[in-house]
């Protein structure tokens, strides 16, 4: 996925050209979802209910973290969680069920992540209703399906919504192509839930109207080495070593910040688009005594990585209000 246009973060000359065209996208997109609402498109509704994790802006705004949270305390909670995604990035059309070892050039690097660590089964396609279904005839243990993306996925019809915001990826608060909004900002407030890296402005948190907003934050793991997982290491062992960092996530600015904030000081920080197909090229080590990586890349670098190559996980962290939020909608959905 390209980067994000510069333009997107303020509101100049660039983005007052291409106005007209985000009051034309406006225009379809809300006349879309009219079309769902009255039954002109026909929405298809699933035995289980159905969690969507998403968000209204393009780029990269955290959510596989918050699905790996969800999912662990779904799992907690004494339920059967199914993971399903588009599989952006991979070749597999699907239905296709996405294993721990399975290529990321098939699958896309996201759904490869899920599978290593959510612990429930995780598949793929472009057509997320026969997606569900197949994987529910698969596992017809599991008793609710968690979507990774797809907020704007109308054609599966969903129980309850969760929007996770970055007020950074929000940029100029425009609509595309003149922004990065998917939807406006009012479409926060029609979300079961608003899970918002650290706390909203007050303009931007009056745009969510009655919809529950929880702070959240990505806590930085143990350090651990690629080709050695059970190998682990606190920042500080690292910080003697003279590093090179890089990143093809939606927002590799965070990635590098959380190194420096962990006391790591990286030599050189090379971002890529998000998604990238990495090669032997872009991780050779340079000057460098060892390359710190992300764990959504690294899925991708374990065949030719250096044998140095360290991978920095992080989890969500999130209050359990958010949680109760959720099983109180869960629990309304199955005895409704």
């Amino acid at each position: 996925m390209p980067a994000s246009p510069r333009f997107w973060k303020r509101r100049g000359t660039t983005a007052a050209f291409l106005f007209p065209l985000s009051l034309i996208f406006a225009v379809l997109a809300a006349l879309r979802r009219l079309a769902y609402r009255v039954g002109m498109l026909r929405a298809h509704r699933l035995p289980v209910p159905v969690i969507v994790v998403g968000n209204i802006a393009v780029g990269g705004s955290g959510k596989t973290p918050v699905v790996l949270w969800l999912v662990e305390r779904l799992i907690g909670a004494g339920r059967h969680p199914l993971i399903i995604s588009r599989g952006y990035g991979g070749r597999q059309a699907g239905p296709f069920a996405v294993a721990p070892d399975t290529d990321p050039a098939e699958s896309g690097d996201e759904p490869v992540l899920l599978a290593r660590r959510a612990g429930c089964p995780v598949w793929i396609g472009r057509d997320r209703v026969a997606v569900a279904r197949a994987a529910l005839t698969a596992h017809p243990e599991c008793d609710v399906i968690v979507t990774d993306d797809g907020l704007q996925h109308y054609r599966l019809c969903r129980d309850i919504e969760i929007a996770v915001v970055d007020p950074e990826v929000l940029g100029n608060r425009l609509l595309l192509p003149s922004g990065p909004l998917r939807e406006p900002l009012s479409r926060l407030a029609r979300c079961a839930l608003v899970l918002a890296h650290g706390e909203l402005p007050a303009g931007l948190r009056a745009r969510c109207g009655a919809a529950p907003v929880h702070s959240m934050s990505l806590a930085p793991g143990a350090l651990y080495r690629l080709s050695e997982p059970l190998c682990r290491r606190p920042a500080g062992e690292l910080a003697a070593l003279r590093l090179r960092a890089i990143a093809g996530i939606g927002r590799p600015e965070r990635f590098f910040a959380t190194l420096r904030a962990l006391g790591l000081a990286p030599a050189s920080c090379k971002a890529f688009p998000d998604h990238h197909a990495f090669g032997p090229a872009d991780v050779a080590l340079e000057d460098a005594d060892a390359l710190v990586v992300t764990e959504k890349d690294a899925v991708k670098l374990q065949s030719f990585a250096p044998e140095q190559c360290w991978v920095l996980p992080v989890d969500a962290c999130i209050g359990q209000g958010a949680f109760d939020t959720i099983l109180e909608r869960l629990d309304g959905c199955q005895t409704a």
